[in-house]
């Protein structure tokens, strides 16, 4: 199988500056087909790690790393469809593209709505399966940088007082600094003062990326200020 040299540049922009790079993940009860995978994926400058079921793969450490999966429909033990149900369980949203030669209507809308990045059918160009490849790690890529980023948030946030966090809950609602003053019994100066000492332990530089920032964190973590304040107002 050849591809596309395009391709095998693009795949570069995907290596990450801790090593970990992104993992096509084939799973598919058939040795040949797992091979000729291989073999592609490899011609575009991707890795790619081969298993013969699900119980294969979910018995190794593989799952953890970025990339997506390639997974036929149906295997002996459980099925491709299985498989993507679990991860979706599990909370593991990695993205999934689905190559079988046993493919029909409801199997596809079922998979899709699902959140399968596509459903493919064997024998498939090999352009066609290189484009799902790249749309499904751009997805895995993005979703990663987006936990990263609610994680250290959510980090940041921790470090600041229960004073700060109040003023900071205030500002994401749209308060003026004098309406946070009159609501929280202090003065408009100290919370100026809590306002830049947020600014600077969140670090953003602007009021949209701290809306952002706050925008990011956990509905529990948003809500915990509004809960603490109807609590003691009885």
């Amino acid at each position: 199988m050849k591809s596309d040299q395009s391709l095998q540049r693009k795949a570069g922009s995907w290596h990450r500056s801790d090593g970990e790079q992104p993992l096509v993940i084939i799973v598919d009860d058939d040795a040949s087909v797992r091979e000729a995978l291989s073999e592609l994926i490899a011609s575009a400058g991707f890795q790619s790690a081969c298993f013969a079921s699900t119980r294969e793969l979910l018995a190794s450490d593989t799952l953890h790393s970025p990339g997506c999966l390639i997974l036929d429909v149906r295997m002996p033990g459980a099925s491709g469809l299985d498989l993507q149900r679990h991860l979706t369980q599990t909370g593991n949203p990695k993205p999934v593209i689905f190559l079988t030669g046993h493919g029909d209507i409801p199997m596809t809308v079922q998979a899709m709505k699902a959140g399968a990045v596509d459903f493919l059918i064997k024998p498939v160009r090999d352009q066609t399966l290189l484009d799902a490849i790249t749309t499904a790690i751009d997805l895995d890529a993005a979703r990663r940088m987006e936990t990263m980023l609610v994680k250290r948030n959510m980090e940041r946030h921790e470090t600041l007082t229960p004073r700060e966090r109040e003023v900071l809950q205030e500002v994401a609602h749209g308060r003026l600094n004098k309406q946070i003053a009159f609501d929280l019994g202090i003065s408009e100066v100290t919370v100026k003062l809590h306002r830049g000492n947020v600014m600077r332990k969140m670090e953003v530089a602007s009021l949209s990326e701290l809306i952002r920032a706050w925008d990011s964190l956990p509905g529990s973590m948003r809500d915990a200020g509004l809960t603490k304040r109807a609590t003691e107002a009885f």
